[in-house]
């Protein structure tokens, strides 16, 4: 959100949406407090909650964050490559079902992994396996912590994620206008 607020030039996206399946979560009050619309949906719903909330505020592009769980196959195949994500490491590695947060830092130290970073991937009907967007390496200090490790990631992810959203954006409006 604060990216797509501050940015000096053209905007090719902004947040019109943010929704959550935890009606408690920060972010609602975040988004409220800036003037986005905001909503709640039930995961365990089979996707047509989601859609018809997608459908109702126009949405082009769904961009996951801290969202723990499995999209459903139906609001996959309607936003076929309009569903992004980000993970803390380097996909494919330490990806998969229950790799989120600490797990996943945790994993990158015990295995001896020289380096790290984020990945920002289209969704599909896999955890973590969609197409990689973009990537960004640090290395892994032999110092890190998980919680140190984590907070260096983290900056990362600040930093790529709301530059391939962009990115993505602006690809989507020019093909857009390549068919029209």
């Amino acid at each position: 959100m604060d990216h797509f607020e501050n940015v000096a030039r053209e905007r090719v996206a902004s947040v019109v949406l943010v929704a959550s399946n935890r009606p408690d979560s920060p972010v609602l009050i975040r988004a409220a407090t800036a003037s986005i619309d905001i909503a709640t949906f039930d995961a365990a719903d089979d996707g047509s909650e989601l859609l018809n909330l997608l459908h109702r505020f126009r949405i082009d592009l769904v961009v996951l964050a801290g969202y723990l769980k499995r999209i459903q196959s139906n609001v996959i195949r309607e936003y076929a490559g309009r569903i992004v994500n980000i993970h803390p490491a380097l996909l494919p590695a330490f990806g998969g079902e229950g790799m989120y947060g600490a797990r996943v830092h945790e994993a990158v130290i015990a295995s001896g992994a020289r380096e790290t970073g984020a990945t920002v991937h289209l969704v599909d009907d896999e955890y973590d396996r969609g197409p990689i967007v973009a990537q960004w390496r640090i290395p892994v200090d032999p110092s890190d912590t998980p919680t140190t490790l984590g907070a260096r990631v983290l900056n990362v992810e600040h930093i790529v994620y709301p530059r391939a959203i962009e990115m993505i954006a602006l690809l989507q409006q020019l093909e857009s206008s390549v068919t029209a």
